[in-house]
């Protein structure tokens, strides 16, 4: 894992355009992290990526929390491992910074994600409107 560099905006673009493209129909819109400004939270450094851009992970540290922004894994390798892995590497983060929780927040028809999310100790805390789309809200302490 490493930090995204300003060299890897397109891919990390094309990375996210892949994985939530299927989720349009899902949905009935475009996800959040499709619309987000890639180059600033790169700038930013929030951007983690793999180092074979398989998959990344915008983490944004909180008062008391590190919000797990967005996870994307390249379609074609979902079932292997890498979004379990990303996840980990969240929780690593989230250590190395003092913090003692991890947040985010999913579309409720994301339901697989959900499941994922659940599987991994996270625990639903609520649900909010978040442009237009209803999120579920969820955390884990570590």
């Amino acid at each position: 894992m490493r930090l995204a560099g300003e060299g890897d905006r397109a891919a990390v673009e094309r990375l996210v355009r892949d994985a939530y493209t299927p989720w349009i129909e899902v949905v009935g819109m475009r996800p959040l992290p499709m619309e987000a400004d890639y180059a600033a939270l790169i700038a930013a450094g929030l951007v983690h990526v793999t180092d074979g851009l398989e998959g990344l992970v915008v983490l944004v540290p909180e008062d008391g929390v590190l919000l797990v922004e967005n996870v994307a894994v390249r379609p074609e390798l979902h079932g292997k491992g890498i979004g379990r892995a990303l996840m980990a590497y969240a929780e690593e983060e989230a250590r190395r910074l003092e913090l003692p929780a991890l947040r985010l927040y999913t579309n409720v028809k994301m339901a697989a994600n959900i499941a994922m999310y659940e599987s991994l100790g996270f625990i639903e805390t609520g649900r909010e409107g978040i442009e237009g789309r209803l999120a579920v809200l969820m955390r884990k302490r570590l």
